[in-house]
């Protein structure tokens, strides 16, 4: 369900010693609480929209679906949607998911889920995926047309973007929100209810830095490249090497760092 995600308030404006009082657009900042076959998972900090692939995605990338499909998708499972704002999801596989065990903390738009798994864990669950080789010229074009697919920045200036891109650097899926790896939930979510995951042959793109999690949702969703915008940290590059990712770095005005693949 896509509500308002952006609100206009009043701001003062200083600009080269005129100061005015002018409308600005914010985007919105609101909790969704994400339920797994009626057991609370986890409360993120989001924008409103794509709310069905966000939860989806996260319940994917965290490995909380156990192989097991989604059945369905819908707003609050414990009573009206509307009471809760529209602020609480419910995935079903009909008990087929293992029992989650519930995150006491909320994840906030900056982090993610930092530090919720070790390389460790995720060299169990995984496997290395297949080299799926992208021309680096290729590469480096992606940030510009994601950019031009993202309105709610471009409104804004305050949302990231997720894109899966294709073999010539297209854009054929893209995500906004205030938490980059929330964008990412939407992408993946988006992938798997489409039943086109594992994600082979595609890139994923960040428009902020690559940080562990994000690696980690990109190497459960199949995306064999990964392009940021900014930095990569230590351990997003340890992770990347480990699941056979090509990881993009700096990738701004066709210039690009690769740290690993």
């Amino acid at each position: 369900m896509a509500r308002g995600r952006t609100r206009t308030v009043l701001v003062t404006k200083h600009d080269e010693g005129d100061v005015r009082r002018v409308p600005d657009e914010l985007v919105v900042e609101e909790p969704l609480e994400i339920r797994l076959d009626d057991h609370l998972v986890a409360t993120t900090m989001r924008t409103p929209g794509h709310d069905f692939e966000l939860a989806v995605g996260f319940l994917h990338g965290d490995g909380l679906l156990g192989g097991a499909p989604v059945k369905t998708v819908r707003y609050c499972g414990t009573g009206s949607a509307v009471s809760t704002e529209f602020n609480v999801v419910s995935v079903e596989t009909g008990g087929r998911a293992p029992e989650p065990t519930p995150r006491l903390t909320t994840a906030t738009s900056s982090c993610g889920l930092c530090g919720s798994q070790t390389l460790e864990d995720l060299c169990a669950r995984l496997t290395p995926l297949p080299p799926s080789p992208i021309d680096l010229d290729v590469l480096a074009k992606v940030p510009a047309r994601v950019l031009s697919e993202q309105p709610l920045f471009n409104t804004t200036g305050g949302l990231h973007a997720a894109a899966a891109f294709d073999a010539e650097g297209m854009p054929v899926l893209v995500r906004e929100d205030i938490g980059r790896h929330n964008a990412v939930d939407k992408v993946v979510g988006r992938l798997l209810l489409d039943e086109a995951l594992p994600a082979t042959g595609l890139g994923l793109f960040v428009s902020g830095r690559a940080s562990f999690e994000i690696v980690q949702k990109a190497w459960a969703a199949g995306f064999a490249t990964l392009v940021a915008v900014s930095a990569p940290s230590a351990l997003a590059v340890d992770t990347a090497a480990a699941a056979g990712i090509t990881l993009v770095g700096f990738a701004r005005e066709d210039r690009l760092n690769i740290y690993a693949g």
